[in-house]
């Protein structure tokens, strides 16, 4: 192990080795066909993150087709124009899809599945969509998206193109986005978590990380991904073969520990900033050299870890590591889980808060034993772990919104301290 040297930028290392993990993710690359109006944009803009419809740059590969793509985002979305033209204009469109996924056959570029969205409400499917579906499904899997699926006729629509045994690998129902039935009724959206499900069971395995770094109505799926990943490499780091370091070498640990959250970050799909990675590296590590960050976390930490002692001439054991390493990482999780939850829900995020929910985080995490360390990622089927720091975050919020400012508490405690030294008291 080596030691980082002075001007290591602990900050900067985790942006650029995060850049560099999704650049060496195999992209995934996705066809969205389907008449206009059906809901394709709002399907995109919920299923994957950063509103890719709105906000990916959008170049046209042929007359009929649109290629949507955005820097960080390892996914190729490929958006068909003109299926609700005449016959002709269709039959052009079709032969354009063709001459694409020929093109691009055996290369990072090949298309892995395909979307058709249907609006779920109109419960019919033209028979040039059934033609062009099914010659999809000669070359590429289709799974069909019934988008805006509101009640029964919805139900009864799936029903009815599962009946008719297309050659599709799925059939879906989703509501992209809550539905307002009236002040007191909302329904919320639906389906997308089953989508995102159906496509990774399609796409090529060295695609699946891509998918799940782009897509974003699964949040639970990223955290449970990441756990998984830290789990196996604070084992394989920390386990056999790791020789015991003084405490005062405690920066030793901060490297590995970069490339820990560098690789979660990437998993999670979260274009994060200096100053969001600052405030909660902050929380556990201060904001000094890596020295001093490497110490602090290891400091902080001894002081919750059960049976740790001191740091006094401490020794730093694998164990110990492998307990920091892991509550830092299982911290870190939870706190991007609530970010990229209020992305989605296009929430601002305080980064005061940040930093004080990963410090209660870490310091709960710490207190685990390491046998619930090592196998927390299996809690996820309850979600308790991010249940807990959904409601942790929530409280903050409350006591921020209802905490009395400053100046109003200046105002109190001079008023109290006048009256409770005035020479008499008024009757």
């Amino acid at each position: 192990m080596k030691k980082p040297n002075s001007k290591y930028n602990m900050i900067q290392e985790i942006l650029e080795k995060t850049e560099a993990e999704v650049e060496k993710m195999p992209p995934v690359n996705i066809l969205i066909a389907g008449k206009t109006g059906v809901g394709k944009s709002t399907l995109i803009n919920n299923v994957f993150r950063e509103k890719l419809a709105d906000t990916g740059i959008g170049k046209p590969v042929t007359k009929h087709l649109r290629r949507i793509t955005k820097e960080g985002i390892p996914i190729v979305l490929y958006d068909t124009r003109g299926l609700e033209l005449q016959e002709k204009i269709q039959k052009q469109v079709m032969r354009e899809i063709f001459d694409l996924v020929e093109q691009n056959k055996n290369s990072r570029e090949a298309i892995h599945a395909v979307y058709y969205c249907i609006q779920a409400n109109s419960s019919r499917i033209e028979d040039t969509e059934i033609e062009l579906i099914k010659e999809i499904s000669e070359i590429l899997p289709v799974i069909l998206v019934l988008t805006q699926s509101i009640g029964k006729p919805a139900d009864e629509f799936s029903r009815y193109l599962e009946n008719m045994n297309l050659p599709v690998a799925a059939v879906q129902n989703v509501m992209s986005e809550p539905y307002e039935i009236s002040d007191d009724y909302v329904i919320p959206r639906f389906g997308l978590k089953q989508l995102i499900e159906k496509t990774l069971q399609l796409i090529p395995k060295e695609s699946r990380e891509a998918f799940n770094n782009a897509q974003q109505a699964d949040i639970e799926r990223k955290a449970k991904a990441a756990r998984r990943w830290a789990s196996r490499y604070v084992a394989t780091t920390f386990g056999v073969g790791f020789a015991p370091i003084p405490f005062s070498d405690a920066s030793l640990l901060v490297p590995m520990q970069v490339t820990l959250l560098a690789h979660i970050t990437a998993i999670f799909g979260i274009s994060l900033d200096k100053s969001t990675i600052v405030s909660i590296i902050a929380a556990v590590g201060g904001t000094g050299s890596a020295t001093m960050i490497g110490k602090t976390v290891v400091a902080n930490a001894f002081k919750f870890i059960p049976g740790a002692g001191t740091i006094i001439g401490g020794i730093i054991s694998g164990t110990t590591a492998s307990i920091v390493t892991s509550a830092l990482a299982l911290s870190y999780i939870e706190v991007l889980s609530i970010i990229a939850t209020k992305e989605k829900e296009g929430e601002s995020i305080d980064l005061g808060l940040l930093e004080r929910l990963m410090r209660s985080q870490f310091k709960k995490n710490l207190k685990l034993d390491r046998s619930e360390l090592n196998t927390k990622e299996l809690e996820f089927d309850n979600d308790e772990a991010l249940n807990d720091a959904y409601s942790t975050y929530s409280d903050l919020e409350d006591e921020t919104r209802n905490a009395v400012p400053l100046p109003k508490k200046v105002s109190r405690a001079v008023n109290k301290f006048v009256k409770d030294h005035l020479p008499f008291k008024r009757e």
